[in-house]
C-alpha cells in the first residue's frame, strides 16, 4: 500500500512504518538462526565455524549490493512525496539499469575470487573446503539477493513496509525448509545451505514483481521511462555508491575482525558466529529505526516539510535509545540459554565466549541506536560525506580494537571492536546532524499542494484488497524548485 509519510504524528508515523521493518529484520534474523541451528546440530561446530568465517567476505561484496541499493531508493521516495510520478518512474527505470549491471559483475567475479581471499584471511586449513564451496553458491545466486532487496526498497519508498514483509516470510519460510531437506535428508552440505538460499530469494522477486504488476501501477514503467539521462545515473550513484562503499568500509573491518578470530582458533571463530547470530535479533531493532527514518526523512523533504523531519528524527532518536537499552538487559539476561540453541554438549567454551560478547555488544546498543536514526536521517536528506566518513572511522575503530586490543587480551578485544567503532561513529554524527537540524529550521515550510484531479488506486487497509475506482487526493508539483536543494552535499 503506498502511503505518505508527510502527515501525521512523526513519532507514530516512523513506528508504525518501522514494525513491518522491524518483524522482516526479525524474520530474517530467525531464518539465520534456524540455518545455524540445523548446520550446527546436523553437521557440527566445525561446520558452523566455517559458515561463519565466509560472513565477513560475503558481507563485504553483498553487503555492498545492499547498500547500492538502497541508495537507489532514495530519489524515488524523494519524488513520491513531491508528488512526481514521471520522476518516480524514471528513478526506478535507473536503478533498474544500475542493479542488473551490478549483478552481472557481481556473480561474474566474486565466485573466482572466494577461495584465494578466504586464504587470505588466513581461514583455518580444515575449515577452507567448507567455507570456499559455500561462498561461491552464494555469490554465484547474488542477482537474485540484489534484484529482492532493490525491489523492495522500491516499495518502502512508496511508504509500504508492509508487503515486502510478507515476501520476505514467505521467502524466510521456505529458506527454512529447503536448509532442513539439503542439509538432513538430501545431505548437501553447508553447500545445500548456500543454494537454498538462492533459491528462496529467487521466488521472493518473483512474488515483488508480480505484485508491482497487479497493485502498483504508478510502477508500471513506460517505454519513455527508459530514457534516462546522465544525470540521472549520476544522481542515483552519487546516493547508492556511497551507501554502498560505507557498507564495504564496516565490512573491510569485520574481516580484520574475522582475521583476530580465525587466528584464535575454531573455538573462537564458532563462539564469534553464535554471539553475532543471537546479537542480530537485537540489532534488527534498532537498524528498522534507522531505516524508517532514512524513508521517513526522504519523503518529508520532497513533500517540503523541514518541521516534520527536525521533529521526527528527534523523536525517533530517543525511541532508539530506549530500544537500545532495553535491548541490551534482555540479550545480557538470556544470551547464554539463546546460545546453547546452536551447539550440543561439550562446547562450554564456546558459550562462554559467545556470551561474553553478547555482554560487551550488549552495554552498546543505545549508541547503536543513535547511529542508524541520524545517519538514516542524513542520507534521506541526500548527504552523503558525512555517512561515509563515519564508516571510515568504524573501520579504524574496529581494526585498532581487532588488532591491538585482540593482540592484549585475546577474544575480549576482539569482542570489544563493535561499540568502540559505534561510539567512534556516533561522535561525528552527532553534531553534523544538529548543523542539518539547524539548517533545516531556516527553511520555510511550504507543503506540497494538493489537486482534486490526481487519482490513483490505493489498497485497502484491513486485508489488503484492491478497492475498485477508489480516487484519493495526490500531491502534485506545483511551484518552482525547491529551496531543499541547498541541503545536499555532493
Amino acid at each position: 500500500m503506498a502511503t505518505s509519510l508527510t502527515t501525521g504524528r512523526p513519532w507514530r508515523v516512523i513506528l508504525s512504518f518501522s514494525i513491518p521493518l522491524l518483524l522482516g529484520n526479525v524474520v530474517q534474523q530467525m531464518y539465520q538462526f534456524a540455518d545455524a541451528v540445523v548446520v550446527g546440530r546436523h553437521l557440527g561446530v566445525e561446520s558452523l565455524a566455517a559458515v561463519g568465517a565466509t560472513g565477513s567476505l560475503l558481507f563485504l561484496l553483498i553487503g555492498f549490493a545492499w547498500g547500492l541499493t538502497s541508495g537507489f531508493a532514495i530519489p524515488i521516495a524523494q519524488a513520491f512525496g513531491a508528488g512526481d510520478g514521471a520522476a518516480v518512474r524514471r528513478s526506478v527505470a535507473t536503478g533498474v539499469i544500475l542493479t542488473g549491471i551490478t549483478s552481472v559483475v557481481l556473480t561474474t567475479v566474486a565466485p573466482l575470487i572466494a577461495r584465494p581471499v578466504l586464504e587470505l584471511l588466513q581461514t583455518p586449513a580444515e575449515l577452507m573446503p567448507e567455507a570456499t564451496v559455500f561462498t561461491q553458491i552464494s555469490f554465484i545466486g547474488a542477482s537474485a539477493t540484489m534484484f529482492f532487496n532493490y525491489l523492495s526498497a522500491i516499495i518502502r519508498a512508496i511508504g509500504d513496509s508492509r508487503t515486502p514483509l510478507i515476501f520476505l516470510t514467505v521467502s524466510c519460510a521456505l529458506n527454512v525448509g529447503l536448509v532442513i531437506l539439503m542439509v538432513g535428508p538430501l545431505e548437501w552440505g553447508v553447500g545445500g545451505a548456500a543454494l537454498a538460499t538462492v533459491v528462496a530469494q529467487a521466488v521472493s522477486v518473483a512474488l515483488c514483481l508480480e505484485f508491482v504488476r497487479r497493485r502498483l501501477p504508478m510502477l508500471h514503467l513506460r517505454r519513455a521511462d527508459w530514457r534516462v539521462t546522465r544525470d540521472d545515473f549520476r544522481e542515483h550513484l552519487r546516493l547508492g555508491l556511497p551507501m554502498g562503499f560505507q557498507a564495504s568500509i564496516i565490512a573491510i573491518g569485520t574481516l580484520t575482525v574475522q582475521v583476530a578470530l580465525n587466528t584464535l582458533g575454531s573455538d573462537a571463530v564458532a563462539a564469534y558466529t553464535t554471539a553475532s547470530r543471537v546479537d542480530g535479533l537485537a540489532v534488527a531493532f534498532l537498524s528498522s529505526l534507522g531505516l524508517a527514518s532514512s524513508m521517513y526523512t526522504a519523503q518529508n523533504l520532497g513533500g517540503r516539510r523541514p518541521d516534520r523531519i527536525r521533529r521526527g528524527v528527534v523523536e525517533g532518536t530517543w525511541m532508539a535509545i530506549a530500544a537500545g537499552i532495553a535491548l541490551g538487559v534482555i540479550i545480557i539476561a538470556f544470551g547464554t540459554p539463546m546460545v546453547r540453541l546452536f551447539v550440543g554438549e561439550g562446547s562450554d567454551e564456546v558459550v562462554r565466549l559467545a556470551h561474553l560478547m553478547l555482554i560487551i555488544n550488549g552495554c552498546g546498543y543505545w549508541a547503536l541506536g543513535v547511529l542508524f536514526v541520524l545517519r538514516g536521517a542524513l542520507q534521506g536528506l541526500g548527504h552523503t560525506l558525512i555517512p561515509t566518513v563515519t564508516g571510515v572511522i568504524e573501520l579504524v575503530m574496529r581494526v585498532g580494537a581487532a588488532v591491538v586490543l585482540g593482540a592484549l587480551i585475546g577474544f575480549e578485544g576482539v569482542a570489544l571492536s563493535n561499540p568502540l567503532a559505534w561510539l567512534g561513529a556516533i561522535v561525528l554524527l552527532v553534531p553534523a546532524y544538529v548543523r542539518a537540524h539547524r539548517s533545516l529550521a531556516r527553511m520555510p515550510v511550504d507543503p506540497i499542494e494538493s489537486t482534486e484531479t490526481s487519482a490513483m488506486a490505493i489498497i485497502g487497509p484491513t486485508d489488503g484488497s484492491m478497492v475498485v475506482d477508489a480516487v484519493v487526493t495526490q500531491p502534485v508539483r506545483v511551484v518552482k524548485r525547491s529551496r531543499f536543494a541547498r541541503l545536499k552535499r555532493r
